[in-house]
Order: structure tokens, then sequence, then C-alpha cells
């Protein structure tokens, strides 16, 4: 306990931040120093590099992410496995800082999710809702000698939020503006956007998954082309859209779900990606390829059209994830978006705030670790549906 006690008087703190998406392509890491927390918490990213998973375990990841093929043992043992894959991935983003083991404060990491279910089911007289991160912050704390915060999303599921999107709070912290109405798309498997209307309080922040952002993207080109994504979007961009194909796509429930809501592969995995595939007969592939990635797109500026602007209209969009490297994706959301000026998230006050569009989630959960450390709550209400702000995570002793 005299850790965290130190910890907490702490006001400058060296913290890892370490992310692995719904892609499931690799571990993002990074190490930032933070000083202060709340609204008062000022960041500079030192180092960040993406490692990938060995060959062949995303593969082994994604079926034990799927209910029809998932075995309990396989799943018990990556919960292991994964954790110690993040270790390593602490120690080489370390190396790569220049930095020793001593000088970290802290580790936050999110871990690897294998099952998002934050829609509630009855069972045994219980509304029950469920989120599962494998890579257990316990056996990364044992591994680093470092005190590991992970289990973010249990909290705002506990207190009746759907879990996801927590990148919000980290937007609100960073990014929110006195004079002029913002929002903030991450696309990474998922597309997630933060809504900050000018001059908000935390209260007044908005946010929700609006769909699809690379995942279809990616699972698409590792089955037609066997690549693992679409470089640069080029794909996409020697394809044509296919409207019948379009049309069903956006015809899909979640798509008029009224936020709060969130999703995942649970939602845009597998079932979807074969009634994609029906589409292939005397279709030409990289058609398939456009039609999916103009879907991630038209999700987003929908989403826009319908929950957002309504109530606030934005004069700004930044984005940050994987899909900033599209250009493809990038272009379609100018297009759409216009006149409002879409930039990658590195164009906000880079002297403030500093990081880079990839670094963007392993970042926040850095910082989301830090505020668990202050004791300050770090879900936001308005994007989870939860019943109240809460602090979130499980502290991890080394």
């Amino acid at each position: 306990m005299r850790e965290l006690e130190r910890l907490f008087r702490k006001k400058s703190k060296l913290v890892i931040g370490l992310m692995s998406g719904t892609s499931a392509d690799g571990i993002d890491a990074v190490v930032v120093k933070i000083v202060g927390s709340g609204i008062h918490t000022k960041i500079e990213q030192l180092a960040f590099e993406t490692y990938r998973y060995p060959k062949g375990f995303q593969k082994f990841l994604l079926k034990n992410s799927q209910k029809e093929t998932a075995r309990l043992d396989e799943v018990t043992r990556l919960d292991f496995l994964i954790a110690r894959l993040f270790a390593d991935a602490a120690a080489r983003i370390l190396r790569e800082a220049k930095l020793n083991r001593s000088e970290i404060d802290l580790i936050g990491s999110h871990g690897q999710t294998v099952q998002h279910l934050p829609d509630g089911k009855r069972m045994f007289g219980k509304e029950t809702r469920a989120t599962l991160q494998l890579g257990s912050p316990s056996v990364i704390a044992k591994l680093t000698g470092i005190v590991t915060v992970g289990d973010f999303r249990v909290g705002d599921l506990a207190v009746g939020g759907s879990g996801a999107p927590l990148v919000p709070y980290f937007d609100y912290l960073t990014a929110r503006s006195k004079r002029r109405s913002r929002a903030l798309l991450n696309i990474g498997g998922i597309s997630n956007i933060t809504v900050l209307p000018r001059n908000c309080s935390v209260e007044e922040v908005a946010a929700f998954d609006t769909g699809p952002g690379n995942i279809l993207i990616d699972a698409l080109m590792q089955r037609l082309f066997r690549r693992p994504y679409d470089r640069f979007g080029s794909v996409a961009s020697s394809g044509r859209l296919l409207p019948e194909l379009l049309r069903s796509l956006m015809s899909h429930p979640y798509m008029r779900k009224k936020p709060p809501k969130s999703t995942g592969r649970e939602m845009f995995g597998e079932s979807l990606l074969g009634q994609i595939l029906r589409y292939k007969k005397r279709r030409r592939e990289e058609d398939l390829i456009a039609t999916v990635s103009e879907f991630t797109a038209l999700g987003v500026y929908d989403s826009y059209l319908e929950f957002i602007r309504p109530t606030t209209k934005i004069e700004e969009l930044f984005v940050s994830g994987g899909g900033v490297h599209n250009h493809f994706l990038m272009d379609r959301l100018c297009r759409y978006f216009h006149p409002i000026a879409v930039s990658p998230i590195e164009s906000i006050n880079r002297q403030k705030v500093g990081l880079s569009a990839d670094a963007k989630e392993a970042v926040c959960f850095a910082v989301l670790a830090n505020e668990t450390i202050a004791g300050n709550p770090a879900n936001v209400p308005g994007a989870t549906g939860a019943g109240k702000a809460t602090v979130l995570g499980s502290i991890c002793l080394p």
C-alpha cells in the first residue's frame, strides 16, 4: 500500500500504455510522461511502437473470439500468454525509450478483447452485461515488477454502462476547445467518435461506436488478396462501388440504433463477412473492398447526420487510428464532411499534446491508469449510458 500512496502523491509519472484492438494484429506500446491528473493533466509522448503478434497467433486468437470455435482451455491459457506478450512489449518499448524499468511508475493495459456483450441479458433473475479482455494485468505486474492497471471496461458495465467507448474522457482532457465544436474519430477495427461541443463540460461530451472501421476491410483483404490490410487504401481506390451491397450494409440494425451504443467483432465479424462474400460471384474483388471501405466512411457520416448534427454542428473533425493511413477512407470522409475540415489528430495543438495518430489509444490507457491512481472517475456516462461516473480499472501490485 505504501507504493500506491507514493504513486498517489507523485505529481509527475512515467507511464507505459499497452493496447491491442479489434483487429488483433499486434500490441501498441507507448511511454508517456504525465504531469497532474484530471483537467490539469499534461502529457508528453516519449516513445511509441507497434509489436506484431507471433505468426499464426492472430488466427488462433480470432478462433477463440468466436463462440462457435472457442475452447475454454485455450481461452484460459490465452489470458496468461497475452499477458506475457504484453509484458514483453513493455520491456521492448523501455529499450526504445532508453529507460530502465525502475524509472517507470505505472502500466495501463487495455488487454485484448475477445468478447464484448454490452446488451443486457436476463439470466437467473439478474440483468447481465459482460466483457472479456484477456492479458491478466496481475500477470503483467508480476512479470514487469511495475504496478499495472487493467480491466477498465468492467467498472462502467457494473454501473449500467456499455463499457465502451472509454476514449471520450481522454478526448475531453486533451482536445476540448473554448472556441470550436470538435469531433474526434478513431478508426481502428471499430470506428468510434467523440463529440466535444464548444466550451463543454465533461457531462456534455457525447460518444459512441459508429460501426466498423478496418475490421471488415482487413478480413476481406486477408481472404481475397492474402494481405493483412489495404495499404494506403490502394485496392479500394482501384475498385467501384456496388450500390446493392452498400445499401444492404447500411441497413444493418446497428446503424439505426440510438446512442449510447458500442459494438465489436460479435456484430461486424465472421457472420457479416459471409454475407458480403455472397456478392463475390461475377464481381471484381477490388469492388468488394471499395464498397466495404465506403461503408466505413458513410457509416461515420450517417451517424453524424442522424445522431450528432441535430444538437451539435461540428466545425472540425480529427482522425486517429490505423484508418488515418488509408487514403481512400480519408478522401471519402473529406468529401462527405465538406466543408468541415478533416485532419489527422496531430493537427491539434501539437505542442500541448504531441501524440501521434497511431499511438492515441495506447496513450489513452496510460492516462486512464493515472486517473485510477488519482481516484478520478474516468467513464463518461453520456457516452456509455452508465448510471453514474465511476473510477475504472483494477490495480495490480508487482
